[in-house]
């Protein structure tokens, strides 16, 4: 019985030390990614981007509505002007989930066009508490350059006209990936 546990101790510590050597390798191996971009989110207007497609049934649907539900295909550009260069698209939905209206649920894909990343996506999630002036979400991976990414986005709202429920966001994305 003594034999046994000290054989199984052995494989185990060995075990360890395998894991613990591979992750230190894995970690040394990693890439910092930091970029910078606006989202263009439209929901009035010829060119709208994003639209209400569920919600709490008699109540009106819209941004400050709980239990909205947005579907997305925002414009991700090099500048805060809706014609500047595209880097992207953000594809995904956005539920407003605080009672108060106060907060969205992030769930997206940022798909890059751009020569440098073209094929690569990001995928987000996170609260968005938009009154606040600056707010994080999480980067829970990728594809493509960004395989296995992690990391976050610290999103700012730089113009915002809620009658219309349209918005500018700049995104401050830092991701690690191999």
């Amino acid at each position: 019985m003594a034999t046994k546990i000290v054989i199984l101790s052995s494989m185990f510590l060995l075990a360890l030390a395998t894991s613990t050597e591979a992750s230190k390798y894995q970690f040394q191996n990693l890439k910092e990614t930091n970029m910078m971009f606006y989202m263009q989110d439209w929901e009035t207007g010829a060119n709208a981007t994003a639209t209400p497609v569920a919600g709490i049934p008699h109540k009106r649907w819209w941004i400050l509505g709980f239990g909205t539900i947005f579907a997305t295909d925002d414009k991700l550009t090099v500048a805060i002007e809706r014609n500047s260069s595209e880097v992207g698209r953000a594809h995904g939905i956005y539920v407003n989930s605080a009672l108060d209206g106060s907060d969205l649920h992030l769930l997206m894909s940022l798909v890059f066009t751009n020569k440098e990343y073209n094929g690569s996506t990001l995928e987000i999630q996170g609260a968005d508490r938009f009154y606040q002036k600056y707010r994080e979400v999480s980067v829970v991976s990728g594809t493509g350059i960004f395989r296995l990414a992690r990391g976050f986005a610290t999103l700012e709202t730089v113009y915002l006209d809620i009658p219309n429920s349209n918005a500018i966001i700049r995104w401050n994305v830092t991701v690690f990936h191999y």
